[in-house]
C-alpha cells in the first residue's frame, strides 16, 4: 500500500543529483577574467581565435585556468585580478596593432569559478541581472512614423518604376499614408488598377474621379502599417545585439517593451558614455563599383598611389580592393537579404533593393558586365568589404551575391547587409545606472530573506508535524534545489523579482504539504489505521492540490503572457517553482514516509503532531496517533 517500486526511488534520486549538479555552480563564486569580442562586423570569432589567444598567452607566460568559446567571444579566466590586469593589457595590444581602427573588443569580466568539466557539461550557474550586478539601463523609443514613411516613399518609387514599364502615362504623389496617382483617361486608370492590385497588395486601391482626372487613390492597409513597424524594431534590435556584442557584455537585456520602445540593459557595464556611443552609432552600407585598371592594381601593391576619385580599403573579404567613391546604391535603398542558394545549388545571398535603388543598380550594371562591384560596411567612419562579387548580367531590385563558399558565410553576409543600419531613428529617453555595491546589496538582502523564511517554515513544520513536518521541510529543500538547478539549465538571469517569486513559492509549496499532513490527520481521527491513513491522505489530498496549482499556474501564465521586462522574470520563476514544487511535495515526501514507514507490517501511530478528535471519542480513542 505504502511502498514504492525500485524505479520511482531511482528516478527520485536522480533528480535529487541532477539538481545537485546543476545547482552547485552558483556557489563557487566568480574569478577575473578577460573576454576578447569582434570589434567588427566583418571579424568573427572561433576556435582559431582560442588558440591565438592561448599562444599569446603562453609566449606571454600567463598561466590561465582555461581559454574557452563562449558564444560570439573567447574567455579566458584567471586566479587573481593581476594576472587578469596584465593579461588584458597584453591581448588589447597583441591583437589591435592600431589602437585607433580596434579588430577586437578586449574587456575585464567575471566568470564563474566552478570546475572546468561542469563547464564541459553545461553546467553553468545563473546570470545575475541589472539590479544584482549593477550597469547601465537605457529606454529607446523608435519613430514609427520614420519607418511607415520610408515605406511609403518605397512604394511611391516602386509604382512609378513599374508605371514607366507596363508604359502606363499619369502623375504620382504621396498624402501621408495614401498614394495619389492621376491619369487623362479612364482606359490608363483601369489598366493600371489591374496593375497595382496584383503587384502592391499592401495598398488597398480605390478608383475616383476628380473634374477631367481621373484617379486611384492607395491607402496603406492597417495590417501593412503594422507589418511595417513590426519589421522596424525587429530589425533596430537586431542591429543593436551586434553593436552590444562589442561591449564584452555577458548576458545582455534586449527586449521591446510596448509598440514602440525598446529596453536594453548591460550587466557590468559603468561607462554610460562609452555604451551609448556604440548603441546609438551610425553604420552604412554602399554597393561600388571595384577597379582593376593599371592604375589601380599598382595602388594594390604599394608600388603607385591611388587614382583620382578612388578609394582603397584593405580590411574584409578580398580586401584590399581600390573602388570608385561614387556609391550605385546605400543600405538605406536595402529592403531584404536573405541567404538562398543560385540556380546551380550553391550558397548565394538574394538581395533586394527598393526602387530608386534598383533603378541606379540597373543602370549601372547594364554598362559595366563583366566587372567587380563591392559591398562595403561603413562603421565608425571606417569601411570594411563585405564581398567583391562579377558583374554576371543587367539587375535590378532583386540580383544575387554569389560565390559564398559555405552556407554559414551566406548567412553570415545577410544579417551584416539586413543590420548594416537601424530601420528607424531612436531616442534615448530613459537612462540610469546602477552600482555594483547596491547590486551586491540586493544580492545579501534576498538571500537573507530566502534563508530567513525557509527557517521560519522549517521550525513551525518540524514543530507542529514533527517527523511529518521533517519530511515536509527536506520535500521543500528538494523543491528549492529543482528549482535553481532548472533556472542554470536554462541559463535564465536572475533578479530581485526572481528572488520574490523563489520566496514566494516556498510558502506556496509547503502549502501541499500542509494539506497532506492535515488530509492524514483527519483519517486518523476517523479512525482509520496509519498506514490507510497515510495512503487516503496522499491520494485524497492530491485533487486539492492539483486544483490549487492549476489555478495558481494559470495566474501566473497570464502574467507570463501579457507582463513585461521584471514581471516576466517573475512570471518565468513562478511558474517553474509550481511544476517543481508538485513533484517534490508529492512524490519526494511520500517517498520518504514510504521509506520510513512503508514495511513496517504492524505500525500502531506516525509522528504527526496532535491528532484532536471529538469529545465523544476521547474514551475511545487515543490522543495522540
Amino acid at each position: 500500500m505504502n511502498r514504492y517500486p525500485l524505479w520511482k526511488y531511482a528516478m527520485l534520486v536522480v533528480a535529487l543529483l541532477v539538481g545537485l549538479l546543476y545547482t552547485l555552480p552558483n556557489f563557487f563564486g566568480e574569478s577575473p577574467a578577460v573576454q576578447v569580442s569582434s570589434g567588427k562586423a566583418t571579424v568573427r570569432i572561433g576556435q582559431d581565435t582560442v588558440k591565438r589567444v592561448e599562444q599569446l598567452l603562453a609566449d606571454a607566460k600567463l598561466q590561465a585556468d582555461f581559454v574557452q568559446l563562449e558564444g560570439n567571444s573567447v574567455k579566458a579566466r584567471f586566479k587573481d585580478g593581476d594576472s587578469q590586469l596584465k593579461a588584458k593589457d597584453m591581448l588589447a595590444k597583441a591583437l589591435n596593432p592600431d589602437s585607433s581602427d580596434e579588430t577586437y573588443v578586449v574587456a575585464l569580466n567575471l566568470v564563474s569559478r566552478s570546475p572546468h568539466w561542469m563547464a564541459s557539461i553545461r553546467a553553468l550557474p545563473m546570470y545575475l541581472g541589472l539590479d544584482l550586478r549593477g550597469g547601465v539601463h537605457f529606454l529607446l523609443q523608435v519613430d514609427m512614423k520614420a519607418a511607415v514613411n520610408k515605406r511609403m516613399d518605397a512604394l511611391v518609387g516602386d509604382i512609378r518604376t513599374a508605371m514607366r514599364e507596363k508604359t502606363i502615362r499619369g502623375g504620382t504623389s504621396r498624402d501621408g499614408n495614401t498614394i495619389v496617382v492621376t491619369f487623362r483617361d479612364q482606359a490608363a486608370q483601369t489598366q493600371a488598377q489591374g496593375v497595382f492590385t496584383d503587384q502592391f497588395t499592401d495598398l488597398q486601391w480605390t478608383p475616383a474621379v476628380d473634374g477631367a482626372d481621373y484617379k486611384l487613390i492607395g491607402a496603406l492597409k492597417p495590417t501593412a502599417i503594422v507589418a511595417t513597424q513590426d519589421a522596424a524594431i525587429k530589425q533596430n534590435m537586431t542591429t543593436l545585439h551586434n553593436r552590444v556584442n562589442e561591449l564584452g557584455v555577458a548576458e545582455p537585456v534586449i527586449q521591446q517593451q510596448g509598440a514602440d520602445r525598446i529596453v536594453v540593459e548591460l550587466p557590468g557595464i559603468q561607462d554610460t558614455a562609452k555604451a551609448k556611443d556604440i548603441i546609438g552609432r551610425t553604420a552604412n552600407l554602399e554597393f561600388r563599383l571595384a577597379d582593376r585598371s593599371a592604375e589601380a592594381l599598382s595602388a594594390l601593391d604599394g608600388s603607385g598611389p591611388v587614382p583620382f576619385g578612388r578609394e582603397k580599403y584593405t580590411v574584409g573579404r578580398n580586401a584590399p580592393v581600390v573602388v570608385f567613391k561614387d556609391a550605385i546604391a546605400t543600405g538605406e535603398m536595402l529592403t531584404n537579404a536573405q541567404p538562398r542558394p543560385d540556380n546551380n545549388q550553391q550558397p548565394a545571398v538574394s538581395v533586394s533593393l527598393d526602387a530608386k535603388g534598383g533603378r541606379l543598380m540597373k543602370e549601372t550594371t547594364r554598362n559595366n558586365i563583366g566587372k567587380p562591384m563591392a559591398a562595403i560596411l561603413f562603421e565608425k567612419g571606417k569601411g570594411e568589404v563585405l564581398t567583391v562579387a562579377t558583374i554576371q548580367g543587367e539587375f535590378g531590385s532583386e540580383f544575387q551575391i554569389t560565390g559564398m563558399g559555405t552556407t554559414e558565410n551566406a548567412a553570415q553576409l545577410a544579417l551584416l547587409l539586413r543590420a548594416g543600419a537601424l530601420a528607424a531613428p531612436m531616442e534615448f529617453i530613459e537612462e540610469s545606472t546602477v552600482g555594483p555595491t547596491l547590486g551586491a546589496d540586493n544580492i545579501a538582502q534576498g538571500f537573507n530573506s530566502l534563508i530567513y523564511g525557509f527557517a521560519a517554515i522549517a521550525l513551525f513544520m518540524c514543530a507542529y508535524y514533527l517527523l511529518f513536518g521533517m519530511f515536509s521541510t527536506l520535500a521543500l529543500m528538494l523543491n528549492l534545489l529543482l528549482l535553481v538547478a532548472v533556472l542554470s539549465m536554462l541559463q535564465a538571469t536572475l533578479t530581485l523579482p526572481g528572488i520574490a517569486a523563489i520566496a514566494l513559492t516556498l510558502g506556496m509549496a509547503i502549502d501541499a504539504n500542509v494539506l497532506i499532513n492535515e488530509r492524514v490527520r483527519e483519517e486518523l481521527r476517523n479512525g482509520a489505521a496509519p498506514q490507510t491513513a497515510i495512503n487516503a491522505g496522499y491520494e485524497r489530498a492530491f485533487a486539492t492540490i492539483l486544483d490549487s496549482n492549476v489555478t495558481t499556474l494559470i495566474a501566473g501564465l497570464a502574467l507570463l503572457a501579457f507582463g513585461s521586462g521584471p514581471v516576466k522574470g517573475f512570471a518565468v520563476v513562478h511558474c517553474l517553482g509550481i511544476l517543481t514544487s508538485m513533484f517534490s511535495a508529492v512524490l519526494f515526501s511520500r517517498g520518504l514516509v514510504n521509506l520510513w514507514y512503508g514495511r513496517q507490517k504492524k505500525l500502531k501511530g506516525v509522528s504527526i503532531g496532535q491528532v484532536w478528535k471529538p469529545k465523544a471519542d476521547d474514551a475511545s480513542q487515543p490522543a495522540k496517533a
